[in-house]
């Protein structure tokens, strides 16, 4: 089965210097990261080896999943935003 990988590089390589810096930065960035990461393994791997999940656990996890990222997302922007007041 063809699997999408959905890392937050991927998603958002506009952001990448963002991402190094909030990670190392932000403990709140850095944890919902790893909860990101944790859980995009999770879905992939369940994509990827066909296994047996319920539909609704499956959709479960992606919506959780796309919550993570809409909120990693805000983090990058607001970074984003305040360096450009800076500088």
């Amino acid at each position: 089965m063809q699997v999408d990988h959905h890392d937050l590089h991927s998603e958002f390589p506009e952001f990448a210097d963002a991402i190094i810096a909030l990670k190392a930065g932000n403990a709140l960035f850095s944890r919902q990261l790893a909860s990101y990461n944790r859980l995009t393994g999770k879905v992939e791997d369940l994509e990827e080896h066909d296994m047996p999940v319920a539909d609704f656990t499956l959709e479960d996890m992606k919506k959780q999943r796309v919550k993570l990222k809409d909120q990693l997302y805000h983090m990058l922007l607001a970074f984003r935003a305040g360096q450009q007041s800076v500088g």
